[in-house]
């Protein structure tokens, strides 16, 4: 443990217990009610401090970090307003499953009965985008609540915990270091799970293996899953939304359920038998009219092997084990031909990023409407981690890029941004260019909510000039490259995809983030 004073305040008890504990990055918007936690960070120096211009760059930077680091980072939030701003990309992370601890001030303890301007209700706040919410009560206590809150974050699966920090807990004296206690373990692999499973695949019903979480992350299980595949006749698909993926020459290509609700039945129809492994049953977005929630066909049978709280690549060694099944060599996709001069299109993207992506990327995606057509990008590109957006709540791919390069500094990081999406946390741009961090943004822009309008006519509607006027974001146009270079990211605009490609790979080398605007 971390050498600490013998008398100390409950803000640096916190800071010293969590980093005595491996925590040492700290995403924060701080304001007045924080004040404690800031001087304690910057007397203890134990922790790297990254400042989010906006609270959802915050917690969507500790999400990307979560996914490549493997444990939690600390977010430091302001009061139920800060929080607010902050929940969206929350949403997201919890849909993750990632672990992430949630420091958030409050006013003091004595001060809250008198209705200050910014009181509210912060543990109502915080409860619905939350697995473990507290209130710390004095400074003696607050280091053991801390490591409560890490307990729970760090427990199968991760999970997102919420301190709230009343002002005084943290500045008055008395704080006492407190010590790490395991999380939870995954789940026990269940026999009865393991014998339905083995009898699924021996039913002669074509069956389909849905798997997701740590099976996706793990190359070594990934080629397990294909051996079972091999051995079975059984198809593997991953969920719509996955945290991260494992990709690129030499790694099982997984093909993902598709989003649009027709495409997603059609893909979903043939099978009679499915084995989900940290995963759950595959439902749509939304509702439409006419159509199911529920994705497979209503009388598949289902059987979870391994819950979203179980060891997806445990249960499917001891699988294997039971079916005589060996590990398979990865079918490489084949590279595509480069493009060559032309527009920027749906039809040539995915070729075009397949040929540019440096090796050991991560490629966050949040590409929205262009994404089906991207995502094929990764299969035959160099080995690369593929992040994506998981809880539907968009603005998320900057901020996730940037926790993501705070987590591994020397892997090039790559952004497939929706135009529309960006600017919700387009303030990410200038947390990247104060880090120093290698990120290149794509903007894909088609200056619009494409995916929108396509969501409009799902729902049976026929819109006309207004209801597109809502969608398009054309009035005025976005200038994505003067954007960036307002928060010190330099840019450029293409609209050729040949200059695509060549940006992409010089950006890449380079040392800093660069943003390269396309037009498609």
């Amino acid at each position: 443990m971390t050498d600490h004073p013998e008398k100390m305040n409950g803000a640096e008890s916190v800071v010293r217990s969590l980093n005595s504990a491996g925590v040492d990055v700290c995403f924060a918007n701080p304001g007045t009610s924080e004040m404690q936690f800031v001087d304690a960070l910057d007397r203890t120096k134990l922790m790297r401090c990254v400042l989010g211009l906006s609270e959802g760059v915050v917690t969507g930077a500790a999400d990307g970090y979560a996914r490549m680091a493997e444990k939690p980072a600390v977010t430091l939030l302001h009061l139920a307003p800060g929080f607010a701003n902050a929940a969206a990309n929350l949403h997201n992370a919890r849909k993750a499953r990632v672990p992430m601890v949630n420091l958030v001030g409050d006013h003091a303890l004595r001060h809250q009965k008198y209705d200050a301007p910014l009181s509210a209700d912060v543990a109502g706040a915080c409860a619905p985008f939350s697995d473990w919410v507290h209130s710390g009560r004095d400074a003696g206590s607050f280091a053991a609540d801390a490591m409560e809150a890490l307990r729970v974050a760090k427990g199968a699966p991760g999970q997102i915990a919420t301190l709230i920090a009343p002002a005084d807990i943290g500045w008055d004296e008395g704080g006492k270091i407190a010590a790490e206690t395991p999380p939870d373990g995954p789940v026990p692999l269940d026999e009865n799970a393991l014998n339905n499973a083995l009898r699924a695949l021996e039913s002669g019903d074509k069956t389909v293996i849905i798997v997701a979480n740590s099976v996706l992350e793990d190359v070594a299980a990934l080629d397990l899953l294909q051996g079972i595949a091999d051995k079975t006749g059984a198809d593997i698909l991953a969920p719509t939304s996955n945290r991260r993926m494992e990709r690129g020459l030499g790694r099982v290509a997984i093909s993902k359920i598709p989003y649009p609700i027709d495409a997603a039945l059609d893909c979903l129809a043939p099978y009679g038998r499915a084995i989900l492994v940290e995963s759950v049953p595959p439902v749509a977005f939304f509702a439409y009219p006419g159509k199911p929630s529920l994705l497979l066909p209503a009388d598949c049978d289902i059987v979870t092997l391994a819950g979203l709280d179980g060891d997806g690549p445990n249960a499917l060694a001891a699988l294997a084990d039971r079916i005589g099944a060996k590990p398979s060599t990865a079918r490489d996709t084949a590279l595509p031909e480069r493009p060559q001069a032309g527009p920027i299109t749906l039809k040539n993207i995915a070729a075009a990023l397949s040929n540019v992506f440096p090796e050991d990327a991560i490629v966050v995606d949040e590409a929205i409407s262009s994404g089906g057509d991207a995502f094929a990008a990764g299969d035959s590109a160099k080995p690369n981690s593929w992040l994506a957006l998981t809880g539907g709540s968009i603005g998320i791919g900057i901020p996730l890029s940037t926790g993501a390069a705070i987590a591994c500094p020397d892997r090039p990081v790559i952004t497939l941004q929706a135009d529309g999406s960006a600017m919700y946390t387009i303030q990410g741009l200038w947390t990247q260019a104060r880090e120093g961090s290698n990120v290149t943004t794509i903007i894909l822009a088609n200056q619009s909510y494409e995916i929108l309008k396509g969501e409009l006519h799902n729902v049976g509607a026929q819109p006309g000039a207004d209801a597109l006027s809502m969608l398009n974001l054309d009035r005025p146009e976005l200038d994505f490259v003067a954007l960036a270079r307002g928060m010190g990211v330099p840019g450029r605009r293409v609209d050729d995809v040949r200059d695509l490609m060549r940006a992409i790979e010089e950006a890449a080398a380079e040392p800093g983030p660069f943003l390269i605007e396309a037009m498609i």
